[in-house]
């Protein structure tokens, strides 16, 4: 006694409701899919060697902006106090800020001084988002040309460093 099999061949796949899903997901996935976007802010610190050097009168023309506790203060020349800007409801004043720097600026450019950079001077118990508030408000503003909003330039050029100890204190 002999069993017969058929031979039948290879059964058909049936992939097309599995490729409609496909052609369905793939794009709904794309559009919801967020793309990242990372910003690198070029900083510099400063030199170790400066603190030691006696300081000419051209090191000294720095722009500096101490953050503390209770307010930002705008130096320059450095150690100057030139404007004070302080807390308002509790939260730094940013507006405020970019305001003075931008006032800074326009006066510096009056002077035929031509600067893009900035000492930021902060606490060791400085919080971090506020650290980067400040150098995205020292960077740039917004402003109207030609009926569209567009960022002008303040003070790319950013430099970190600790505030002084007496800055606390001083009104």
């Amino acid at each position: 006694m002999r069993i017969r099999r058929r031979n039948g061949g290879e059964a058909d796949l049936e992939i097309t409701s599995f490729m409609n899903l496909m052609i369905i997901l793939v794009p709904v996935l794309l559009m919801s899919m967020v793309f990242s976007h990372i910003t690198v802010l070029d900083l510099k610190l400063p030199d170790l060697s400066a603190d030691s050097a006696a300081e000419s009168p051209a090191e000294n023309q720095m722009l500096e902006l101490v953050v503390l506790q209770d307010r930002f203060v705008v130096n320059y020349p450095a150690g100057a106090p030139l404007k004070t800007v302080p807390k308002k409801d509790g939260e730094y004043d940013y507006k405020l800020l970019s305001e003075v720097l931008q006032e800074v600026k326009r006066l510096l450019k009056d002077q035929g001084i031509e600067k893009r950079d900035i000492f930021i001077l902060s606490q060791p118990d400085t919080d971090y988002q506020t650290l980067v508030s400040v150098m995205d408000t020292v960077r740039s503003f917004k402003a109207v040309v030609v009926a569209s909003v567009v960022d002008a330039e303040l003070f790319p050029d950013i430099s970190l460093g600790d505030a002084p100890a007496d800055a606390g204190g001083a009104p």
